[in-house]
């Protein structure tokens, strides 16, 4: 059984965003078009005044961990590509070396809340951020802390390649046996 996701209303002033270089996220993990069915959906937007992100997520049932609950890799999911999305909404292109995700509450199945994340600081192609998922109330469920590594141009301009020869990226990996 298939419960009908709310996502909660995003506050105004937010600018609905595809934080995405390549455009939608389709195939991704958390936020793509086959997550939405039954474990996460997940909305961004920005703020003309803020450099923050901001989520607005649901948590289906496919995303059960303890009984009646949220697994704790989705939650981390989530916290991880919405501070990923941060990176490269705010020009960095990166990717993850290092995540510290601290839980605070048992998530209820059926959810729906918010999730922020900001850049707290850059030191050369390290990029440090933070990001908290909280409820209705403001209650904060999740935190997470990150390090995120900017990719080098010219692993950019290989994923670029790689994405214009094969735009599902899975040809090639499925044929050579490779994540």
């Amino acid at each position: 059984m298939t419960s009908t996701p709310h996502l909660p209303c995003p506050e105004p002033g937010w600018v609905p965003v595809d934080p995405f270089p390549a455009g939608s996220a389709d195939g991704s993990f958390v936020s793509g078009a086959t997550a939405a069915v039954d474990r996460t959906r997940v909305a961004y937007y920005r703020q003309a005044t803020s450099d923050h992100l901001f989520a607005c997520v649901w948590f289906g049932p496919a995303s059960e961990g303890p009984p009646d609950s949220v697994h704790g890799g989705a939650i981390a999911a989530v916290l991880d590509e919405t501070m990923g999305a941060a990176c490269w909404a705010n020009g960095h292109p990166a990717v993850a070396a290092r995540i510290t995700i601290d839980f605070r509450h048992l998530v209820p199945l059926g959810f729906s809340g918010r999730v922020e994340a900001w850049i707290d600081h850059v030191e050369r192609r390290k990029v440090s951020l933070a990001a908290r998922l909280t409820d209705a109330d403001g209650r904060v469920l999740a935190e997470g802390e990150a390090l995120f590594i900017t990719l080098l141009p010219e692993q950019l301009r290989v994923a670029a390649k790689r994405r214009a020869s094969d735009p599902a990226g899975r040809d090639q990996a499925a044929e050579t046996g490779s994540a």
